[in-house]
């Protein structure tokens, strides 16, 4: 994968590169990053002529609270989760329970991010900080269409490295201020253990058989599934 930096986007990247058997996962066909709020002059004229779509996966406060600055990108909205974030860190939600969440409960709207992708444009999926719902969505469709396991996990990890050290600070006392009972808050809002997700794809392998298993069995058909191969794989 390619770290990009624009200026004033968060935690953005090229997947592209990514092998999958003899071959590879194209570049400049999926992008993922966090909330696109920040970005500048800059940075817009930097991203837009790279994507043709964007699939936010935050939900209406989030959208509300930090929009997105990119703007004349066709935006398809998939709220991943069933709830709100704030309920996750008053219930004190762990990595794993918050995964399992998006997998079991959020599958319909998992497929529709599937549906996106297979239709083979330049796309960027982002959340709020790109590291769990972006992080499983892309996993997904990354293992879906046999790319490295390792190499997928990696990749996932890689959002706790390219977080700023003061903006992992600022959250933590955030947390520590407003949720000092949650034990989990910390590791939900800034950590991405590789174990995690390896833990989380073995699951639904022992679940389902497979991830494109799992999306077949969630709606995607198998002809949106040979799309998204051919829309991801060289």
């Amino acid at each position: 994968m390619t770290i990009l930096d624009v200026p004033g986007a968060v935690n953005l990247r090229d997947v592209g590169g990514i092998p999958v058997g003899g071959s590879r996962i194209r570049e400049g066909v999926l992008f993922r990053s966090g909330q696109l709020a920040g970005l500048t002059e800059e940075g817009r004229e930097l991203l837009r002529p790279r994507i043709r779509r964007v699939v936010d996966l935050r939900d209406d406060a989030e959208v509300r609270q930090e929009p997105s600055a990119l703007g004349g990108v066709p935006t398809t909205r998939v709220p991943l989760f069933l709830g709100s974030v704030a309920s996750l860190f008053a219930e004190d939600v762990s990595l794993e329970g918050m995964y399992g969440h998006l997998v079991h409960d959020a599958a319909p709207r998992m497929v529709e991010v599937m549906r996106v992708l297979a239709e083979g444009e330049p796309t960027l999926v982002h959340c709020t900080a790109g590291k769990d719902r972006t992080g499983v969505s892309v996993a997904i469709a990354l293992t879906a269409v046999g790319a490295d396991r390792e190499a997928v996990v990696e990749d996932y990890a890689l959002t706790a490295q390219l977080l700023p050290a003061a903006r992992r600070a600022a959250i933590v006392q955030y947390l520590n201020a407003n949720h000092p009972d949650a034990r989990h808050a910390v590791a939900l809002a800034v950590e991405s253990p590789a174990p995690v997700m390896r833990a989380l794809l073995a699951g639904i392998d022992e679940r389902y058989g497979s991830a494109a298993e799992y999306l077949l069995s969630s709606g995607l058909s198998e002809a949106e599934l040979e799309a998204l191969g051919a829309a991801l794989v060289e």
